[in-house]
């Protein structure tokens, strides 16, 4: 089941909120104080965890091309896996790294353990690149990590010419009439490229050519 229907996965969530929504509005003075501090810092200033829980410093990754995304195995957009994929083996010696970030918040689409997202990703998509703990990307428990990213590029729409577009909207105002306003992640596979220096240079909405998202980081190697 390696391509999943895109509609069905996209509008299935039916009744289910987006994660986070409310949860990142009852803690909004705490994300306005945390943006002020941490807005002039790097991504190298962040540790997340493994799969294994353990703490790993992105301070590892300095000097190289970075792609931050936010994954799940039951997304219409999962199928992306696969030009992530392609793309990682084409740039990964130039000095490319994709993180993967698996994540539940939305339509509970990221559903089992850390081993099995892993085993899914290889045995579908064979991916190679750094798969981390899942976590939360928007709310009161959200990673600090993504709390800078969305400081850095908020939310500037998704991408006219996709068939989900009117779908993701749609859906997205009925949660939330102000929506497009917030910096918060919207859906899976949303997508912050970093240069070699650490710094965000271009927010990608799942909705954005792949072609072109490969384009950008190629500019940057």
């Amino acid at each position: 089941m390696k391509h999943i229907p895109i509609l069905l996965a996209v509008i299935s969530i039916g009744t289910i909120m987006l994660g986070g929504c409310k949860t990142a509005a009852n803690s909004a003075t705490d994300k306005q104080s945390l943006t002020k501090d941490i807005k002039e810092m790097t991504i190298y200033d962040f540790t997340v965890k493994d799969k294994k829980q353990n703490e790993f410093s992105l301070a590892q990754f300095k000097g190289q091309v970075l792609l931050v995304v936010n994954t799940a195995s039951r997304c219409g957009f999962t199928p992306q896996y696969e030009a992530l994929e392609a793309m990682y083996e084409r740039l990964h010696e130039r000095g490319f790294e994709i993180l993967d970030f698996p994540c539940n918040q939305f339509g509970q689409q990221a559903p089992g353990t850390d081993e099995e997202i892993t085993q899914f990703c290889q045995l579908n998509y064979g991916t190679r690149f750094p798969q981390f703990t899942k976590a939360d990307v928007n709310g009161e428990n959200e990673m600090p990590l993504y709390t800078w990213l969305k400081a850095q590029k908020g939310f500037s729409g998704f991408d006219e010419g996709d068939k989900l577009t009117p779908v993701l909207n749609q859906m997205l105002a009925k949660a939330d009439p102000d929506f497009a306003s917030k910096p918060d992640i919207k859906w899976n596979f949303t997508k912050f490229l970093i240069d070699r220096k650490g710094n965000v240079v271009a927010r990608f909405e799942p909705t954005h050519d792949m072609a072109d998202v490969e384009h950008q980081v190629e500019a940057l190697l």
